[in-house]
C-alpha cells in the first residue's frame, strides 16, 4: 500500500500548489482545507507518515502533535522570527531575503527542531512572495518524504515576532516613498487587510505599489464607504 501523506492549508496559493505538485510526489496525498476537517478520527483512517502544514491558521491539538509527525513551514531563519506575521515583520525590519524553514511542530510555537532551510526572496508583493514560497514548500516536502531527515534542535537566542492586527495596516504618516512602497506591498495578498487610510467617511485602500525610476511611488487606490467595523 502506498505511503499516506496529508497537506493541511487554507491559503489559495498553497491549494493551487498542492494540485500542481502533489501528484508528482511518491505516495498518496490528501488535502485538508478547514480546521474542522483535521480530526483524530480522519487521521486514524489515513494513518499519514507526515502531516504538512503550509500556512495553516489554526492551532493544532497536542493529541495530533504527539501521535503524528507534523511539519510546518515558517518564513524566517528560526530561532530569529518565531511568531506571527513573519513576512510583514521581516519587511518592516528592512529584510530583503529570509529563509523558508521546515520544522517539526511542538506545543511551543515555531520552537521545534529543523528539518531543512531554503533561501527565500522578499521582493515583490506579499502575494508574489507567498506564491514563490508555496512552490518552495513542495521542494522541501519532496526532500523530506524521500530522505526522512532527522530534525535538528534550534540553536541561538529566540527573537519573537508579534502577530499584526488589522488596524496596523493603516499607512504611517511619516516615511520615505520606499518605506511606504514596502508597507503597501507587504500587505498586498488575498485574505490580508490592505494598507489603508481614512478620509472622512471614506476608506482608501492601496495595492500594486511600485517605485518609478524617479523615486515616485505609484500605487492603485480603491475608495469605498466605510463599513460599520472600520476604524
Amino acid at each position: 500500500m502506498p505511503q499516506q501523506y496529508v497537506i493541511a492549508t487554507a491559503k489559495p496559493w498553497n491549494i493551487d500548489a498542492f494540485h500542481r505538485r502533489a501528484p508528482k510526489l511518491p505516495g498518496d496525498w490528501h488535502l485538508i482545507e478547514q480546521a474542522g476537517q483535521l480530526t483524530l478520527e480522519r487521521l486514524a483512517i489515513l494513518s499519514p507518515r507526515y502531516i504538512f502544514f503550509p500556512h495553516w491558521s489554526w492551532r493544532v491539538s497536542n493529541e495530533i502533535l504527539s501521535q503524528y509527525e507534523c511539519v510546518c513551514f515558517h518564513m524566517s531563519d528560526v530561532p530569529y522570527g518565531r511568531g506571527g506575521s513573519p513576512l510583514q515583520n521581516l519587511i518592516m525590519r528592512g529584510h530583503t531575503s529570509t529563509m523558508l524553514t521546515a520544522l517539526r511542530m511542538i506545543d511551543e510555537l515555531d520552537a521545534g527542531p529543523i528539518y531543512l532551510k531554503q533561501p527565500l526572496s522578499l521582493l515583490g508583493s506579499a502575494e508574489d512572495i507567498f506564491v514563490r514560497a508555496a512552490d518552495m514548500v513542495y521542494d522541501l516536502i519532496a526532500e523530506i518524504v524521500r530522505n526522512n531527515p532527522a530534525p535538528v534542535p534550534q540553536v541561538g537566542e529566540p527573537v519573537l515576532f508579534r502577530r499584526r492586527a488589522p488596524e496596523e495596516s493603516r499607512l504611517p504618516f511619516e516615511g520615505t516613498t520606499s518605506n511606504l512602497c514596502d508597507f503597501i506591498r507587504m500587505l498586498d495578498a488575498p485574505t490580508y487587510p490592505k494598507a489603508f487610510l481614512t478620509w472622512g467617511r471614506l476608506t482608501l485602500e492601496f495595492d500594486q505599489a511600485r517605485l518609478a525610476d524617479s523615486g515616485v511611488l505609484e500605487a492603485r487606490v480603491k475608495i469605498r464607504q466605510q463599513k460599520p467595523d472600520d476604524r
